[in-house]
């Protein structure tokens, strides 16, 4: 690619000089600079694509803040959880506890009844 700018840019440069008739040759040692610029330059793009790979590789490797953030999202989610199951159970056995409490007093009451019907039968009968 850097080729290709270098040569479309001495085309322009020479056709700008042979529009006006000049055309001026490059010597070897301006050739070697401007190689030596271009293997400078692409060097330093290597360099960079390398730093910039490697931040991706660790940033992957030793816990990103994207996996952060989702097991900080399933903890908090495992907590919400664990907290309703709690709640849901102590209502429950709240629940049964004034089910049964309330089955007892209305047995209870039944029983009263009931004896105090046979006992006024009773009297009823005597």
């Amino acid at each position: 690619m850097k080729k290709t700018a270098i040569a479309m840019s001495l085309l322009f440069i020479a056709t700008g000089a042979m529009a006006q008739g000049e055309i001026q040759h490059a010597t070897d040692e301006t050739v070697q600079q401007a190689h030596a610029g271009a293997d400078t330059a692409k060097e330093k793009l290597h360099q960079t694509e390398h730093r910039t790979q490697e931040q991706i590789n660790k940033a992957r490797s030793d816990g990103s803040a994207t996996d952060n953030m989702k097991q900080s999202g399933e903890k908090a989610w495992n907590r919400t959880k664990e907290g309703s199951e709690k709640a849901w159970d102590k209502t429950k056995q709240g629940s049964e506890k004034a089910w049964n409490a309330t089955k007892e007093g209305s047995t209870k009451a039944w029983d009263k009844t009931k004896a105090g019907a046979e006992d006024v039968k009773k009297s009823v009968t005597e």
